[in-house]
């Protein structure tokens, strides 16, 4: 079976706007949420178009396709990779969005109501487009290969990593693949409002505390790749393996969570039975961290049912916000790092642990080959990935 390997990283996040800028402020613990214009949010400071996005395209797109476009651009040079350089069928798109263009579109909205429609410009049918990112990466680097969207919510960057092995076993050999939201506009600030699950004080996943999320910007592109083709171009770097995957849905309510956790158990077990791996060979743990009191006690539980035994539990999400779509992307990048690493960062702004599971408090040092991410998204979203860290001699074998 073809493997499917990450070799290029990039990250716009409030933790910084490179792979190793997060890194660096996760594993120190700091905390990037603040209160602006009286929404308590996780946003990218300092982070502005020019110098990232070709000015051509800055008009005609919006902050969250911006912030796809320099992430890509990172990942790439990282990978040192060009599509340009490679047959254009080689390369494919496939990312993870959740609430599109808000804020051009909100722009658009205000200016309709106050001047009229010839205020508005031709680039509002374009931009907000949930796949506008995907479109836009494709156009700019003249890829020709399969291109998705996954739309699952908070789930989205984890399907997306899902999707591109498949792409790739299907035969296209490289895929940009992740996902980045910029959801903190008035309208998306109050869309997320009506779930009843933004927090006015704090993500505080898995504390005793914990009353909700706090919304965030950005996230994480990926180049994944055909293991043996990484081999035979000469890959510098290969973060790791995506080993498994599964996604499932509960099936119960457009907006309220499942009463059980049945569906993510069976989201889990099978991205470790796709992966061929067991239980007692996962190091560690990223969880999907929701930040309610309902939804984590119910991961909480999945965990202990699928791993019955005190597996070490990360959910830095708590640093940076709850980033929708682009969140899952970024956990998997920080899962990636860690492995590199072999340092598990802490769950994020946690104080009182609420719950019974072995949640790391502090970076802790643990070196293994496998991980799990988990993710959920609105509306009964489980998708649950397994990466396993590269070895020299699985390449080889692979190739």
């Amino acid at each position: 079976m073809t493997r499917a390997v990450v070799t290029g990283i990039g990250i716009v996040a409030p933790s910084g706007v490179s792979a190793e800028e997060h890194w660096r402020s996760t594993l120190a613990g700091e905390v990037r949420v603040d209160r602006q214009d009286g929404t308590l949010a996780g946003r990218v400071p300092g982070f502005a178009p020019e110098g990232n996005v070709d000015s051509r395209l800055i008009i005609q797109t919006d902050r969250w396709t911006w912030m796809s476009l320099a992430a890509t651009r990172q990942a790439l040079d990282d990978a040192k990779y060009d599509p340009a350089a490679h047959d254009p069928y080689a390369t494919s798109v496939v990312l993870a969005s959740g609430s599109g263009g808000n804020e051009f579109g909100q722009r658009e909205i205000q200016a309709l109501w106050s001047q009229g429609r010839r205020a508005v410009t031709a680039y509002q049918s374009i931009a907000w487009f949930y796949a506008a990112s995907v479109g836009q990466t494709s156009i700019l680097h003249g890829t020709k290969g399969p291109n998705q969207v996954l739309v699952s919510e908070g789930a989205g960057g984890l399907d997306s990593l899902g999707a591109a092995r498949r792409v790739i076993r299907r035969g296209t050999p490289t895929v940009i693949a992740g996902g980045t939201e910029a959801p903190l506009s008035p309208y998306a600030i109050v869309c997320q409002g009506t779930s009843g699950r933004l927090s006015t004080s704090g993500y505080r996943p898995f504390d005793a505390d914990a009353d909700g999320y706090v919304p965030g910007e950005g996230g994480a592109v990926l180049v994944v790749e055909d293991a043996a083709t990484a081999q035979v171009r000469g890959a510098q770097q290969i973060y790791g393996e995506i080993a498994g995957y599964a996604a499932t849905h509960d099936a119960h309510h457009h907006e309220q969570p499942a009463p059980d956790c049945a569906q993510l158990v069976r989201a889990m077990r099978k991205a470790l039975a796709d992966a061929g791996a067991t239980p007692d060979e996962v190091g560690f743990v990223m969880a999907d961290a929701a930040g309610t009191p309902a939804l984590d006690a119910l991961e909480a539980q999945a965990i202990r049912e699928v791993f019955g035994r005190p597996v070490p539990v990360s959910a830095p999400q708590g640093f940076v916000g709850r980033l929708c779509s682009g969140g899952a992307a970024l956990t998997v990048a920080t899962a990636l790092l860690a492995l590199r690493d072999g340092v598990v960062p802490a769950v994020g702004n946690l104080a009182r642990p609420g719950h019974d599971l072995d949640l790391v408090r502090e970076p802790r040092r643990l070196d293994t080959d496998v991980v799990l991410v988990n993710a959920r998204g609105f509306g009964g979203f489980n998708s649950s990935i397994v990466l396993r860290r590269h070895r020299e001699e699985g390449l080889r074998d692979a190739g």
